[in-house]
């Protein structure tokens, strides 16, 4: 348990940090979930559709530190790969 006023106040950031990164991971796997299902449907139009939506939320989670930019660059790749893999 945090006992100095600076450690206590660390723990208090450290939380809303936390709750910001988990609602952001949640809504990046949304729209990943969203591509995984158009591609499952066979779906082409809306397979593209939601990749195009999904790429820059994906993103914008590694400018604010939710993942690495590898990690992201390697999803958005594997999903555009079976997108295409659909025509």
């Amino acid at each position: 348990m945090a006992n100095t006023p600076q450690s206590k106040k660390r723990a208090r950031q450290n939380e809303k940090r936390f709750a910001v990164n988990k609602a952001r991971r949640s809504r990046i796997r949304t729209f990943l979930r969203k591509v995984e299902e158009a591609i499952a449907s066979g779906d082409k139009d809306a397979a593209t559709a939601a990749l195009r939506a999904a790429q820059p939320e994906l993103m914008r989670g590694v400018t604010k530190g939710v993942f690495h930019k590898n990690t992201a660059s390697r999803k958005v790749s594997r999903l555009a790969a079976r997108v295409k893999a659909l025509g």
